[in-house]
């Protein structure tokens, strides 16, 4: 379409109609990021909690190392992961390159050290402010854990929700190892890059629109979240 204001309509029309390539697409991004963040949370949550409470060799550079994470390249990361998958990797054999599977672990991979980064400050943070009363109280920094995880659990959820927003919002790691395959590894980011370069602007506009919208209510979901634990504490 040459006509931007054709584009907008076309692209609202396909919103309003829940158009079924539309839709496919929507879902198929949704499922990739939320999976991707119940892993990261996984590994990311306990990994951030032991760096901030618990003493070991190396710690310091442990917590350094999690903050150089934070901003790790995507297409690195997509690099590395393709590399592993392909079928000359080490774990080629299971043919995971190309599939969901695939775009899952590279958002791992990129989500991880975010949701680990902020845990660990959080924790951090709440251990120095309360390590003399829940000292004296006879805990520990094994037992302190889950009064700290639940007392920070406005600042951890916010964490989350960042990991969401960057998982969501990647196109270059999950475009390399699961090479943008319609019906099967199609995610909203890829489809937009996609239909632009195609010249097709109703579909990609249509995305974008979706895209925005998530980004929106994931940051407004933080503020509100930010806002309630700030009343919490007053």
């Amino acid at each position: 379409m040459d006509d931007f204001g054709d584009a907008i309509r076309a692209a609202l029309n396909l919103l309003v109609s829940l158009d079924a390539d539309l839709m496919e697409i929507v879902g198929l991004s949704l499922y990739v990021s939320l999976v991707a963040i119940f892993f990261a949370c996984l590994i990311g949550l306990p990994l951030g909690a032991a760096i901030a409470l618990f003493k070991f060799p190396g710690r310091k550079l442990f917590a350094v190392i999690l903050n150089a994470l934070m901003g790790l390249p995507p297409v690195v990361v997509g690099l590395i992961v393709y590399l592993l998958l392909s079928r000359s990797g080490p774990f080629g054999v299971f043919g995971l390159l190309y599939t969901p599977t695939a775009m899952i672990i590279a958002q791992v991979i990129l989500v991880t050290p975010i949701i680990a980064a902020l845990t660990r400050q959080v924790i951090e943070d709440l251990w120095l402010e309360y390590r003399d009363q829940l000292l004296s109280l006879g805990a520990n920094t094994t037992t302190a854990l889950p009064t700290l995880l639940w007392d920070g659990r406005f600042s951890l959820i916010t964490a989350v929700l960042a990991g969401f927003g960057r998982a969501s919002a990647e196109v270059g790691a999950v475009m390399i190892v699961g090479g943008n395959i319609d019906h099967v590894t199609r995610v909203m980011t890829t489809a937009i890059a996609l239909e632009v370069s195609k010249g097709d602007l109703a579909l990609a506009l249509g995305l974008g629109i979706i895209l925005l919208s998530l980004s929106v209510s994931v940051n407004g979901a933080v503020y509100a979240i930010k806002d309630a634990a700030q009343r919490r504490h007053a």
